[in-house]
């Protein structure tokens, strides 16, 4: 299948670790030109050095934290370089806890890293898109958009508000080529995953490797999945032979989720 991603222009955000490294490398080698977003410049320098045809891409120094620095510096960008026909929003999951021990400013921080920040990088991208009536804006979120995780309460919940942003969103842009969709990833190799499972193992008093086997049965691949297969759906959602596809929630979770 061609993939038709050569000469597309991709802001690949958290991509110097896990999924967003992984989808960076992946979109890198369908010819996709990246602008990557992190907030270590000395990381973003070595993950591009990594990228197929490292001399196109390119990064941009920002911190969710801050979404009117992110949209100041990422404006400043298109204005001066290009704008972009695929966004790929992704950044570290909120702090593990039980919801009824959540402070307000969990959830307000949460909030202004998962959602203000998306919705920032959606306004200045989407101009683009539609005058290139191409457009693609994929949202790593989680399956607990399916089914709440427990112990993972504010990102239970602030991930579904950026589920249904997503949704809404996809209503309004369908007509101008611009599909919007969500990637659920499941149990999947990295550090966020590390830090579950110690966690749990605390939790249950047990040792990391005897809850890292007792989560991996919780799939019905038994295993957990590589950054590289959930980075793979992206790069679907990112495509021409996508285009069909719109407004949904994809798990890539080994079948872990029991919702449809």
């Amino acid at each position: 299948m061609d993939l038709n991603l050569e000469h597309k222009n991709a802001l690949v955000c958290g991509s110097t670790q896990g999924i967003g490294k992984a989808a960076a490398f992946a979109l890198a080698s369908e010819g996709v030109r990246l602008t990557l977003v992190a907030r270590n410049e000395a990381k973003l320098k070595d993950v591009i050095a990594t990228l197929p045809n490292a001399d196109q891409h390119d990064y941009i120094i920002a911190d969710f934290m801050n979404p009117m620095d992110l949209k100041s510096k990422v404006e400043t960008y298109i204005q001066t370089n290009h704008g972009f026909h695929i966004l790929v929003n992704n950044t570290g999951g909120p702090r593990s806890g039980a919801i009824i021990d959540a402070s307000l400013e969990a959830f307000e921080d949460a909030f202004t890293q998962h959602l203000k920040c998306n919705h920032v990088l959606a306004q200045l991208t989407v101009p683009f898109m539609k005058e290139e009536s191409y457009g693609r804006i994929i949202n790593i979120i989680s399956t607990s958009v399916k089914e709440p995780i427990e112990g993972l309460g504010v990102s239970n919940t602030i991930r579904n508000a950026v589920g249904n942003w997503s949704k809404t969103m996809s209503f309004e842009l369908g007509r101008f080529g611009i599909t919007v969709n969500n990637v659920l990833p499941g149990f999947t190799e990295t550090e966020r995953l590390n830090e579950i499972i110690k966690i749990k193992a605390d939790q249950a008093q047990t040792s990391i490797e005897e809850m890292t086997a007792i989560m991996k049965t919780y799939t019905p691949a038994k295993r957990f999945a590589k950054p590289e297969e959930t980075a793979n759906a992206v790069v679907f959602l990112a495509s021409a032979a996508a285009s069909y596809i719109n407004g949904v929630n994809i798990p890539v979770d080994g079948g872990r989720t029991k919702s449809l």
